[in-house]
């Protein structure tokens, strides 16, 4: 009798556990929306403790990113909540920040022009593939722009000179870096786009990879 009580009793408790760990994705992409206005503000607040900071809050939000990602595999904890909430916070905090930077004087506009134009694009072709049952595979191009895009946006926000390294410049070289894979993963999703929803236009000796 005692040994049963027992043992519902550690079941009762590894089930609120298992809830805390299914949970813990959703509350990291939630950490990283709470990071963007934290950003916006610090940005608008100009200065080197501000823009020290505004990079703080950077980084903790790409370091959710990494985290929820990490965990909803591990756990099997993908939702159809965080599968719409994770990349549109990412899309939120590098558009928002990227804008913010541009009366600084840190970013060219047409530079944010073309990688928010891209991500736009982008979203809606995948919608359209989705809507039509059919999964058109992005390329590596796309996460090595993420990983550029990321450090420039930190050195960007950073800005000023610190241990000798003036990071307005390390923002820059990636960012150069980055709107070249930009628009190259783009014209390669472009291109798998048109090579799955228009076949016949491909040649005989292509096939298009849509699900019935």
């Amino acid at each position: 009798m005692g040994i049963k009580i027992f043992f519902s009793g550690a079941s009762m408790d590894t089930k609120p556990q298992s809830d805390r760990v299914s949970q813990l994705p959703i509350r990291l992409t939630l950490l990283r929306v709470a990071c963007i206005p934290a950003v916006v503000i610090c940005l608008y607040l100009q200065g080197p403790v501000s823009s020290f900071l505004a990079a703080l809050f950077v980084g903790l939000a790409f370091i959710t990113d990494i985290l929820d990602g990490y965990f909803a595999r591990k756990y099997s904890a993908v939702t159809v909540v965080g599968k719409f909430l994770d990349p549109l916070a990412d899309k939120i905090l590098v558009s928002l920040t990227m804008i913010m930077l541009i009366p600084l004087g840190r970013i060219y506009v047409w530079v944010v022009m073309v990688i928010i134009a891209r991500e736009l694009a982008i979203t809606g072709l995948r919608g359209i593939a989705v809507s039509e049952g059919v999964v058109i595979q992005a390329s590596a191009l796309g996460k090595y722009k993420t990983i550029f895009q990321s450090v420039a946006i930190l050195g960007l926000c950073l800005h000023y000179e610190y241990f000798g390294i003036d990071f307005h410049k390390v923002g820059m070289f990636f960012l150069w870096i980055a709107l070249i894979l930009t628009v190259w993963s783009a014209l390669a999703y472009f291109r798998n786009f048109y090579e799955v929803f228009f076949p016949e236009r491909n040649g005989p000796g292509k096939q298009s990879n849509k699900s019935p």
